[in-house]
C-alpha cells in the first residue's frame, strides 16, 4: 500500500522526522480556512499517488488565503497522469537554502536494503541518477544492523554532505530508517529533504510504501487505505484471498502457482501477436486449492472485467489433482449461472489428468473448450478473444 503525502507527513512526525505543519482540505473554502490558520506563505499540494505533481501544476505557492483558495480551484479536479485530484494538503511555506535526497528501499536483487542519498536533491533526481550516477550514493543497509548513528554519517558522507551538514542530516536519516523498519515498509523516500535559510533540516515531501505481507502486524494500516483508489476487481479478489493483478488485455488468465501464471502470461502474449495483438487481461493465481468456491471466486473476478473477451484456465495438477480442478470448474460455472457468459479454454495436465478431462467432457458445458497443450490453448483463447 502506498501512502498519500499527508499520511507520510503524519507518520514522519510520529517518528521525530522534522516536518512542516500541514492541513488536509477537500474544497477551496477549506483550503482558504487552512491557509488562514497556518498564516504566512503556504503551499497547496495535490494529493495523488503519482510523481510529477509540480510539473503538472499540482503544487502552487500561495502568499495569501485568497491565493490559496484560487490555487485550490485550479488543482482540485486536475488530472495528473490518470489520477484525478480530490484532496489537497495546505502546508506551511519554507525558505529553502538547499535541496537534498534520501530514501531507503527494498533491494530485491541483492536480498537486502538499500539507501540512496544525494546532496543534490529536487524534482530531477531521476535525471541525476542517469546523467551523473556518481552524485547519488547507493549504500547497502544490513537488515539486522540497520541505520545506526555511524551508518547514517557514512551514508551522508557518501552522498556528498560535509562538515556540519553531516551532523544535521544523520539524525534525520536514522529517524527515517526507524519508519522503514518499524512500519514494515518497502520504500521510505524524502525528496526534497531541505536545509532552510535558518539552518533547519526538514522533510518537505515524503513517499512511503508498506509491505502488504506484514499487514497482520499492523492492523492500524487498514485505516490508511483509500477505497476509492483501489481497483474494484482487485478489491474483490483480495476479499477472497486471491492473488490478482489487473492488466490491460483481453484474455483472462487463471492458473495454480505464480510461476505457471507468469509463463501463461508470456504464452498468451506471444499467441496474441497472431490474433490482432490481444494480450493478457490479468494475473490470477488460485494457489494449490482449486475447489468450486475458489474457482468461482476467480472466475467471478475475471468475468467482471468488461475488457475480458475469453478466459484461459491453465492448471497443472500436483497436490490438487486434475479431477478436483475439473470438478471445481464445473461447480463454479453452475454457481455463477448466467454470470458466466464468456468462452473458457481449459488446459489440464499432471496428476489424474485423464479423469479431469473426462469430467469436463461429460459436463459438456457450451462455454468450455478443453485443449491438451499450453501453446495450443493459449492460441485458442487469443483467437476467441480476437473474434
Amino acid at each position: 500500500m502506498d501512502l498519500y503525502e499527508y499520511q507520510a507527513r503524519d507518520l514522519f512526525e510520529r517518528y521525530g522526522v522534522p516536518v512542516l505543519p500541514g492541513i488536509v482540505a477537500d474544497t477551496p473554502e477549506e483550503v482558504r480556512a487552512a491557509a488562514e490558520r497556518l498564516g504566512g506563505v503556504t503551499v497547496v499540494k495535490a494529493q495523488v499517488k503519482v510523481g510529477g505533481r509540480g510539473k503538472a501544476g499540482g503544487v502552487k505557492v500561495a502568499r495569501t488565503p485568497d491565493e490559496a483558495e484560487e490555487a485550490a480551484r485550479a488543482i482540485l479536479g486536475l488530472d495528473i497522469k490518470g489520477h484525478v485530484v480530490k484532496r489537497v494538503m495546505v502546508a506551511a511555506g519554507a525558505r529553502i537554502d538547499r535541496e537534498f535526497y534520501f530514501s531507503v528501499l527494498l533491494d530485491r536483487a541483492n536480498r537486502s536494503y538499500l539507501s540512496l542519498a544525494s546532496y543534490e536533491g529536487g524534482m530531477e533526481i531521476e535525471e541525476l541518477a542517469v546523467e551523473r550516477p556518481e552524485a547519488l550514493a547507493r549504500i547497502e543497509v544490513d537488515p539486522i544492523e540497520g541505520v545506526t548513528a555511524e551508518k547514517a554519517r557514512a551514508i551522508a558522507t557518501a552522498g556528498g554532505f560535509s562538515g556540519d551538514l553531516v551532523d544535521k542530516v544523520a539524525p534525520v536519516f536514522e529517524a527515517l530508517w526507524a519508519v522503514y523498519r518499524d512500519e514494515d515498509a518497502t520504500l521510505v523516500e524524502v525528496n526534497p529533504l531541505v536545509l532552510t535559510e535558518t539552518g533547519e533540516v526538514i522533510a518537505l515531501d515524503g513517499k512511503v510504501s508498506f509491505d502488504d505481507n506484514a499487514d497482520f502486524r499492523h492492523p492500524e494500516h487498514a485505516a490508511l487505505a483509500d477505497a476509492d483508489e483501489a481497483d474494484p476487481l482487485e478489491a474483490k479478489a483480495k476479499e477472497h484471498d486471491l492473488n490478482y493483478v489487473k492488466l490491460d488485455g483481453e484474455v483472462g488468465v487463471i492458473g495454480n502457482g505464480a510461476g505457471l501464471v507468469m509463463s501463461t502470461l508470456d504464452v498468451v502474449s506471444y499467441a496474441g501477436e497472431r490474433h490482432g495483438g490481444v494480450k493478457p487481461a490479468n494475473f490470477l493465481d488460485i494457489g494449490g486449492g482449486a475447489s468450486a468456491d475458489v474457482m468461482a471466486a476467480g472466475l467471478d473476478v475475471i468475468l467482471g472485467d468488461p475488457q475480458v473477451k475469453s478466459v484461459f484456465v491453465n492448471v497443472f495438477g500436483g497436490i490438487t489433482a486434475c479431477d478436483a480442478v475439473a470438478n471445481g470448474i464445473v461447480g463454479a460455472l453452475a454457481e455463477l449461472g448466467d454470470e458466466a457468459n464468456k468462452p473458457l479454454v481449459v488446459r489440464l495436465d499432471g496428476n489424474n489428468v485423464e479423469e479431469g478431462r473426462r469430467i469436463l467432457a461429460e459436463a459438456a458445458h457450451p462455454l468450455v473448450t478443453v485443449v491438451d497443450t499450453m501453446d495450443a490453448a493459449a492460441d485458442r483463447a487469443a483467437e476467441l478473444a480476437h473474434r
